[in-house]
């Protein structure tokens, strides 16, 4: 797989029928490894390793509604009370984050209202969040530590 402009990290990745499965610490199981899987795992261990969030917050291809429609969430991450709190959308790496993804990630907000979203394709990342129906650019993500800090 190609590098990312994420931080490297140790994976396990192993053959199966002549094709590559990578571990997901989170659903602790092998599972394909696509452009946007190898997205999905560089986002999570960021996650996890630099902003501080534990692995018991998080939800990985969640299903939801949106109208009529089955959707998925790449990763969300939920507050203690369970509620959605960071919807990171994934991309492969030769996808463009451009207005489509922003939309689509924009359709899950309208459902699923978390504090903060973000779209990656391991290339580029944004994180936004929604306020008063504004959409809010950040520099960075949120840091757990700094939002738990505000849930207790």
């Amino acid at each position: 797989m190609e590098s990312l402009n994420l931080p490297a990290f140790e994976y396990k990745v192993k053959d199966v029928s002549g094709k590559p499965y990578i571990f997901d610490i989170i659903r602790r199981k092998f599972v394909s490894l696509t452009p946007e899987e190898w997205v999905r795992q560089h986002f999570i261990h960021l996650l996890i390793n630099h902003y501080g969030y534990p692995k018991s917050l998080f939800a990985i291809e969640t299903g939801m509604k949106y109208h009529t429609l089955a959707k998925r969430t790449d990763i969300m991450i939920l507050s203690k009370d369970s509620l959605p709190f960071l919807l990171v959308e994934c991309k492969a790496p030769f996808i463009p984050v451009n207005d489509i993804t922003f939309a689509q990630i924009s359709r899950y907000n309208f459902t699923l209202k978390p504090a903060y979203l973000a779209v990656t394709n391991g290339m580029s990342h944004y994180c936004f969040k929604v306020e008063n129906g504004r959409v809010k650019f950040l520099d960075d993500f949120p840091f757990y530590r700094e939002w738990n800090k505000e849930e207790n």
